[in-house]
């Protein structure tokens, strides 16, 4: 089969797509042919050598997929059959024609649904939900300040905590961002490079701050974040674009808010703790990306590349102009 590769770290010049062997389902996996996959910041650190997959997974790039049921590997239970359409959320493979996935890790592609949409959704949905109910405990009313708010962890973020009832506001680095997370739900959104989002948030809270941050960014805006939480509030760390070391008294601010810090990797999870994040989803979430739900919830694709322009892909998702989610489309 296809699939991304690169022999050495580097840059984007390094990937190409390479012919490789094929997985066999073990007990309990179900082979996917998979028509779509998509891009992600992991991918691009993976690349790097500065993140590299959990042991035991595919060393192959990719963190979600969706495409068809291929083949069922012995002892699966009967839920999944040959043809039908799914999706998941993965610790490596998704860039190829085929990647393996326990049978439990599957979800079914909402009706309707394209497969390009449908890779849009595992990591960054999964991510924003699992953020957000699991960690943050997010309440209805409570105000949520979503950095990297047109990223597609963003975009999820906006539309699940409206679905939560409560108030998503975002920092983003351009207009045209900040107009498209309007456009998504944001209740309110700051322009990071040319305005202080922490004083901006604090006006608009009418001085009492956000409830819960997400936080992909780190050490440069551990000021500003403290600066505008609430007190009891909850910081919910899950990148370091900007690095983690920290110059400051960031102890004593935190204890003086009573606010906690909490930190969050979805990829080293394990696959009990993933199967419970994704029951969950499939339950109280999948249902409202069907047509006629209310309220609807839709990914949002920036771009499409195939898999023989993956360097291509990864050079405009470090340009960081994409607003949502980069979508690899497999070959047949």
């Amino acid at each position: 089969m296809f699939a991304a590769y690169f022999d050495c770290p580097g840059g984007p010049e390094n990937l190409c797509m390479k012919e490789v062997m094929k997985p066999d389902p073990g007990e309990g996996e179900v082979l996917v042919k998979v028509s779509a996959s998509a891009l992600n910041r992991a991918d691009l650190l993976q690349r790097r050598g500065k993140y590299p997959p959990p042991r035991g997974a595919s060393d192959i790039p990719g963190l979600e997929a969706a495409g068809s049921v291929a083949a069922l590997g012995r002892g699966c239970s009967g839920r999944w059959h040959i043809g039908d359409a799914v999706m998941a959320l993965l610790p490596g493979g998704g860039q190829a024609q085929f990647v393996t996935v326990p049978e439990g890790l599957l979800m079914p592609v909402p009706k309707d649904m394209t497969p390009i949409q449908a890779a849009a959704i595992p990591e960054a949905w999964l991510t924003a939900f699992q953020l957000l109910h699991f960690v943050g405990k997010v309440q209805e009313g409570e105000r949520v300040l979503i950095h990297a708010g047109a990223s597609g962890v963003g975009m999820a973020a906006i539309q699940l905590v409206r679905l939560a009832k409560a108030v998503p506001i975002v920092t983003a680095g351009t207009q045209k961002k900040l107009e498209a997370t309007a456009n998504a739900g944001a209740a309110a959104g700051f322009n990071y490079k040319n305005e202080d989002f922490s004083e901006k948030v604090l006006e608009f809270t009418q001085g009492s701050g956000v409830d819960i941050i997400l936080d992909c960014v780190g050490a440069s805006y551990w000021e500003k974040n403290l600066s505008c939480l609430s007190t009891d509030g909850r910081w919910i760390i899950y990148g370091l674009l900007s690095g983690g070391e920290v110059h400051g008294d960031l102890l004593a601010r935190l204890l003086s808010k009573r606010a906690s810090i909490h930190t969050s990797l979805l990829r080293s999870r394990d696959k009990e703790a993933s199967s419970g994040y994704l029951q969950a989803f499939t339950e109280e979430v999948l249902p409202h990306f069907s047509a006629g739900a209310s309220p609807r919830l839709q990914p949002l694709v920036d771009s499409v590349y195939p898999l023989h322009a993956i360097a291509e892909a990864h050079r405009a998702m470090e340009e960081n102009k994409n607003i949502g989610k980069i979508v690899i489309e497999i070959p047949v």
